[in-house]
């Protein structure tokens, strides 16, 4: 198989504060510009996930980090490359009110690079949310990039890195290598290059475990005016977290299509075969764990049309965790809430208050039905396909926004 043609091996996160460059730093990395949504390139910031693939390359001639690039021919050696590995990009959002999505994406991350601008005092809000977001889904392999650093001199660029480093101290990224970059004009991209090499590896993935695959968008690929025999089913994009997929194989989707009948409402899961995958802008027969990846279906457009699916867990039939409409948590919460200025105290957990939770790349709001000191049981709005042990971020409605509290594992 062509390089161009393998699967992407490991799924590497930006995120950050808004505006402080993410989809720049990948555009830098990949030559792929992420955000393609009509209102993201209107309004200038990622509103959805954005996904873009690379290939990571090394010229033999020398160990120096110049020589780290994503191109074929070495421009200072004038001979090709050598292969490194291929991976992709997840391009979360950064404003405040994009918390959920951010979350969710943060699901498919193997390591992520926070992204921090040099032109503003650190650290901003979203800033400090995020790298507590990392820690609670669990994402343990950070870099640090100071971006923007052509948009002041020297010495506020040597004085943000300071209050980086101040800012990271007893964190999950103390220690974490913090890489000055330049992404709009592509100054120290080799370098970043070389230090996502050493220092995000490709995780150790099973595949002989039962496919389990978290779907982060859903299409409907059909142009207006397609005729009958151009029609194509649903598609589903997202991660293979573990397991292998195939074209041709029978799948199951849960929560599945909402069914209300006698004021009464339940989900049924849906069983679809597999028509299509897609690893990048290849065309595959087969998936493994690593990278993004696009399941075409024989389900009806309309059930995936506009992110209809987002959230549900695809698996072989029979092999997925039960479908749950209540949760019982084991909760930690953080001592103050992150995303905001005044950083007020977490107050406990109580008994009918609402609560965001991310499971997975699910995204729901579930009634507290009991709440004691480190426990709290959820009847949820909406469904969850998820197993015992699994992590659950928590957020609460303060001030007309959700921000994020604490975590919980799953209990049976």
């Amino acid at each position: 198989m062509s390089e161009e043609k393998r699967q992407p091996e490991c799924n590497i996160g930006l995120t950050g504060h808004v505006d402080h460059g993410k989809t720049t730093v990948v555009a830098a990395l990949s030559g792929v510009w992420a955000a393609h949504h009509s209102e993201e390139l209107k309004r200038g910031i990622t509103i959805k996930l954005g996904y873009a693939d690379t290939i990571f390359r090394k010229c033999p001639e020398d160990a120096e980090p110049e020589c780290y690039m994503t191109v074929k021919t070495c421009p200072r050696h004038n001979i090709e490359t050598q292969f490194l590995r291929k991976v992709s990009f997840v391009d979360a959002p950064g404003h405040e009110s994009l918390m959920a999505t951010m979350l969710s994406g943060s699901a498919l991350m193997d390591g992520a690079m926070l992204i921090i601008s040099a032109a503003e005092e650190c650290p901003q809000p979203q800033t400090r949310e995020h790298l507590v977001a990392l820690e609670i889904i669990g994402v343990k392999n950070i870099i640090i990039v100071q971006n923007k650093i052509d948009a002041v001199d020297r010495d506020k660029v040597i004085a943000n890195y300071n209050q980086i480093k101040e800012f990271i101290k007893g964190t999950i990224a103390e220690g974490a290598p913090i890489i000055p970059l330049s992404a709009l004009h592509g100054s120290n991209v080799d370098y970043l290059i070389q230090v996502l090499q050493e220092k995000i590896p490709t995780p150790n993935r099973d595949s002989s475990k039962p496919a389990r695959m978290f779907v982060a968008r859903s299409f409907d690929i059909n142009k207006p005016g397609a005729t009958p025999d151009q029609f194509k089913g649903g598609v589903l994009g997202g991660s293979l977290v573990q397991g292998r997929l195939k074209v041709g194989d029978d799948v199951e989707i849960r929560p599945g299509i909402k069914i209300e009948q006698g004021g009464k409402i339940t989900y049924e899961p849906i069983i679809t075969s597999i028509s299509s995958l897609m690893s990048g802008s290849n065309s595959v027969n087969e998936i493994g764990p690593g990278g993004l990846v696009g399941l075409g279906s024989c389900l009806d457009p309309a059930l995936t049309k506009a992110d209809n699916l987002v959230g549900s867990v695809v698996g072989k039939p029979g092999t997925l965790p039960s479908t749950r409409t209540e949760l019982r948590l084991k909760v930690t919460l953080l001592d103050r809430v992150v995303g905001t200025k005044e950083m007020q105290k977490v107050e406990h957990l109580k008994a009918r208050e609402n609560l965001m939770l991310v499971v997975g790349s699910s995204v729901t709001v579930g009634a507290v039905t009991a709440a004691y000191s480190n426990e709290a049981q959820l009847l949820l709005k909406r469904p969850v396909c998820v197993e015992d042990g699994a992590r659950v971020a928590i957020s609460r409605m303060l001030a007309n926004r959700w921000r994020l509290i604490g975590y919980g594992f799953v209990q049976q």
